[in-house]
């Protein structure tokens, strides 16, 4: 009787869940802790007020984007601290003993799992919410409640996967899960459960997120922008969230039936119950390999805005630019299969699959020549997100040159299962999406702050980074090639290869080293911030955004622009043209905690799931609903900023 009431309250959750080895729990109670030190900081500040009301409850995008970039960097530290783990383990081959064999699959399951989905993701999600709806004219996203709902789906995905610190286990059966190791027969704990709802809950707010920033580019450009007068970063998004709207859907659809085999004993991927796991193979990767340029794509809009800027030209081949872009979504498409070609599809298909991962290496290439092109005879400054820049160009090129080499099935029969693919994937996602993001943060740092960051300590981390970089992953490429098998923690000691495991483990020593320079230009650059103030317009901007106040006000223009050339703020300031205020009542969405609740419910739903608590599971769904009709059916959504209190922020503006 006690046993069937526990199991009624509690599911599968016993005191013993929460025992675990030193260094979980020490993560575990460091989460913790400092959980509990930001709690006392805001009761102690009596700052919970203003939490809720300028942060948790605000749709303003802007706000929103630095969430997603909070949220992003803890998530980095938290990846980064995984990855020490990791290397620390092969490079003393396992004799220090710090990690077990299932620990230390856990850990590189948590690692790839965290840094794709909830650092990778949320890093492009934030750039969106700041930059797009300026740079586009607007002064708003499309769907602004849904903008919060995203967000706080994503952070209730984020907690998932970090739940296992605390009580339970995570997954050992790698970040993308394959059947037959990640069903109930081979995974019978709450691993597997914690991955799956982890990314279906914040799968789901992605896809929200895509579909939001699509409408709200084609719908709500300023006047007279046409879609060839974007600038590409906006182009890049545009085409990023069209890949998010037709590919998540399938990831939602995967996970789903996995967690059915799991849950309710179903048969889509257990080949012994009639299923086939190479349906899941196939799948997984029509989501995955879209994903991969769901990341890159806003990279290499980033960087388009970066060389333009920082060279004093217009961007090189702008047309050609577009067609790749749209050609890079087009083929994402075709090329699933390089990443199983040892599988067994034939040779037919096998060939089709690697011609095509040629053929989408052209546009990639054509991006590049254009950038360089742009830089040709123009006047470049090397600051620091040229540097970046430069970065990009040298990993970025190396990795897609091993890519193409993987696209022959022969050689990807060598190299498939050995860690010259590990080094290959790192170099394509950070030398892409990372050094982009770190871009594109120093680039639209000044913009949203007013001050510039510390260039000095930039230029510190940017050689930190990239030493390191070509320290941790060079090995790898020439360990791969020497036969070393990817996601293991030790290794024969008389192969010889234990040298380059200790030169990789130095490199991502000198990665930390390089993010710890970064957290010291931001921490620096905020107390000298008034010695690095600047005007709207530090960088001599071509786009629009550069021609809003900075920080910007909460509606971003008092005049919405009309658009008649591509580079529209580029050519004002060279016809001497300005836009005479005209202050009119603005109408601006309602600060409301409809995200942050249906986030909550959303938690509570992932978590009773994973511990089979079904009482809890109905009470996280009725939630959401309930949440969602009581804010659907209510008309006051709106407030109205009028002409003078708008009047009025901008003359203070002005005079500060």
């Amino acid at each position: 009787m006690f046993n069937t009431l526990s199991q009624i309250i509690f599911g599968r959750l016993t005191p013993s869940d929460f025992v675990h080895d030193p260094i979980m729990a020490g993560a575990g109670y460091a989460m913790i802790g400092g959980l509990v030190l930001v709690v006392l900081a805001l009761t102690y500040f009596k700052k919970w007020k203003w939490l809720w009301r300028t942060w948790l409850t605000s749709l303003d995008p802007k706000k929103i984007g630095v969430m997603y970039l909070i949220v992003s960097v803890i998530m980095l530290l938290r990846g980064l601290a995984d990855v020490l783990l990791l290397r620390t383990q092969q490079a003393t081959n396992g004799s220090a003993g710090i990690l077990t064999s299932d620990h230390f699959q856990q850990i590189f399951s948590a690692h790839g799992t965290i840094m794709i989905f909830f650092v990778a993701m949320g890093v492009i999600f934030g750039i969106f919410n700041l930059i797009i709806p300026s740079q586009i004219g607007a002064r708003d996203v499309a769907f602004p409640l849904l903008n919060s709902i995203s967000f706080w789906l994503f952070a209730a995905g984020m907690i998932i996967i970090n739940a296992p610190l605390v009580v339970g286990e995570f997954s050992t059966a790698g970040w993308l899960a394959y059947p037959p190791l990640s069903e109930l027969q081979y995974s019978p704990g709450v691993g597997v459960d914690y991955w799956i709802w982890s990314l279906q809950i914040a799968g789901i707010g992605s896809l929200l997120s895509g579909i939001n920033f699509f409408v709200t580019i084609i719908k709500m450009r300023a006047p007279g922008m046409k879609l060839m007068m974007m600038p590409i970063f906006a182009w890049s998004v545009l085409c990023c969230t069209s890949l998010i709207m037709f590919a998540f859907p399938i990831l939602t659809a995967t996970l789903g039936m996995l967690s059915l085999d799991r849950l309710l004993g179903m048969h889509f991927f257990t080949s012994g119950g009639g299923g086939n796991p190479m349906l899941y193979v196939n799948l997984i990767w029509a989501w995955g390999h879209p994903e991969v340029y769901i990341l890159v794509l806003p990279a290499f809009g980033i960087f388009s805005e970066v060389v333009a800027t920082f060279s004093g030209k217009k961007l090189f081949g702008y047309t050609s630019m577009v067609v790749a872009l749209v050609a890079i979504t087009i083929l994402s498409f075709t090329v699933w299969l390089h990443h199983f070609f040892t599988m067994g599809a034939g040779a037919d298909v096998n060939t089709f699959f690697g011609i095509m991962t040629m053929v989408i290496a052209i546009p990639t290439g054509v991006k590049v020549f254009n950038w360089i092109f742009t830089m040709y005879r123009g006047r470049v400054r090397f600051t620091t997100p040229m540097l970046w820049f430069m970065g990009f160009i040298v990993t970025f090129t190396l990795g897609g040159v091993a890519g193409v080499l993987m696209s022959v099935p022969p050689a990807d029969f060598q190299f498939h299962n050995s860690l010259f693919l590990v080094a290959h994937f790192h170099t394509m996602i950070v030398g892409g999406v990372l050094f982009g993001a770190f871009a594109g943060f120093a680039y639209w740092f000044p913009k949203f702050t007013g001050f510039t960051l510390n260039e000095r300590l930039g230029r510190y981390a940017f050689w930190l980074w990239i030493v390191g970089f070509l320290l941790a992953f060079v090995p790898l490429y020439i360990l791969g090639f020497m036969g070393a098998t990817r996601r293991l923690d030790h290794y024969d000691p008389s192969l010889g290869w234990q040298g380059l495991f200790i030169v990789a483990g130095v490199g991502v020593l000198l990665i930390c080293a390089g993010v710890a320079m970064q957290v010291l230009q931001v921490i620096v650059s905020i107390v000298k911030r008034n010695q690095n103030r600047v005007g709207e317009d530090p960088w001599n901007g071509r786009t629009l955004e550069w021609s809003i106040a900075s920080p910007p006000q909460v509606y971003n223009y008092t005049v919405i622009p009309t658009v008649t050339y591509r580079d529209e703020f580029w050519e004002m300031k060279r016809r001497h043209h300005t836009i005479k205020p005209e202050y009119t009542d603005i109408w601006l969405p309602k600060n409301s905690a409809t995200g942050i609740i249906v986030g909550l419910f959303a938690l509570i739903f992932g978590v009773a799931v994973v511990w089979h608590v079904v009482w809890l599971v109905i009470v996280g769904v009725i939630g959401v609903i309930v949440t969602l009709i009581i804010r659907l059916t209510s008309d006051e959504t709106e407030e109205k900023l009028t002409a003078a209190e708008v009047a009025k922020r901008e003359l203070k503006r002005q005079t500060v």
